[in-house]
């Protein structure tokens, strides 16, 4: 299942890493793409919404509402990246806080 960011759910992809039994090295790696996939989508809402506002600014196009609609996109698609890094974050350093 892909969502409407053009994502997988990140359950579907690290559901299959207990059954292959995947080496640390391999998960981090898995994890890495993912989340370089993740950014580069973002990366190319904020373009599109760009583009949109300049042709929008030009005459070029009419529809308000499609660029609307763009712009909230990519502003929540931003929104949620910035809570999951305050996430992490914050896990991090629960983690660092830990007495071993």
């Amino acid at each position: 299942m892909i969502d409407k960011l053009g994502l997988q759910p990140l359950q579907s992809i690290m559901q299959p890493v207990a059954s292959k039994g995947l080496s640390a090295s391999e998960v981090t790696d898995q994890f890495g793409n993912y989340l370089t996939d993740a950014m580069n989508k973002l990366n190319q809402q904020q373009q599109n919404v760009d583009k949109l506002n300049d042709q929008f600014a030009k005459g070029e196009i009419s529809d308000v509402h499609q660029l609307m609609i763009e712009t909230e996109k990519a502003s929540l698609g931003l929104q949620l990246t910035v809570q999951v890094r305050n996430k992490v974050i914050d896990a991090y350093q629960e983690i660092m806080r830990m007495q071993v």
